[in-house]
């Protein structure tokens, strides 16, 4: 499976894969924290999950990887098997509910030390139900770690991915600069780093088209991350 690696031995840590060829890999995280499942609650905002994401990669048969938060997959069962069932997409883990395994991660509320490698594990169990393009690729929320997260994620198999071009996108009230942020950053091997997250991430779905426009205008084609970080 992309990202297994040997159960015991602390994983590694990869921001991009060889700087040759013309491959990007396009990745989606799917947060969800209670605060937000909260939300959805009370009515204080609609969505979480994306769909024009989803319909443009789709339309226009764009690979993307995914990172799913256990309860982003609890909370959105259809979109997480409509994901599934597209080849082009892989799936991948971004933890349970998206608690910091560090401190001072972004103000996130932090994961207890016992329980990161439960937390993991569960949230694999969670995405393995449905299928389609399953990995071992992990992703730390805010990309916060250190050597006793990793450890702690040692029982597990798994290759954690944090990314060389940081889209911006979180919170972000206008579409153009995460299009600079990220066409004036990528290179050939970049792990590019969005979310799927609507409520928190309103303008991606806006800078997207351009995105995709500049990567064909430098010739850079997007790919699964498994391919990006492993090509044949």
């Amino acid at each position: 499976m992309p990202g297994a690696t040997r159960v015991g031995s602390r994983p590694p840590v990869v921001d991009h894969g060889p700087r040759v060829g013309n491959l990007v890999a396009l990745t989606f995280d799917a947060d969800m924290t209670d605060g937000m499942l909260g939300n959805l609650r009370a009515g204080r905002v609609t969505s979480y999950a994306n769909l024009r994401i989803l319909d443009l990669l789709e339309r226009e048969q764009v690979p993307a990887t995914f990172f799913l938060t256990g309860k982003w997959v609890e909370r959105y069962p259809d979109l997480t098997r409509r994901i599934a069932d597209n080849p082009r997409f892989e799936l991948a883990n971004h933890t349970y509910g998206h608690l910091a395994f560090t401190g001072d991660c972004y103000d996130l509320p932090r994961v207890p030390a016992k329980g990161m490698t439960d937390d993991v594990a569960k949230t694999f169990r969670v995405i393995e139900p449905y299928g389609g393009r399953q990995t071992r690729y992990f992703r730390f929320p805010g990309l916060c770690h250190n050597a006793a997260a990793l450890d702690a994620l040692a029982p597990l198999g798994l290759t954690v991915v944090d990314g060389d071009v940081v889209s911006g996108d979180p919170f972000a009230t206008a579409w153009k600069p995460l299009v600079r942020a990220v066409l004036d950053n990528v290179r050939p091997g970049s792990v590019v780093i969005m979310h799927v997250t609507e409520a928190n991430a309103a303008m991606t779905d806006e800078a997207l088209p351009h995105i995709l426009a500049g990567l064909r205008e430098r010739g850079l084609v997007p790919a699964p991350l498994s391919e990006v970080l492993t090509p044949a």
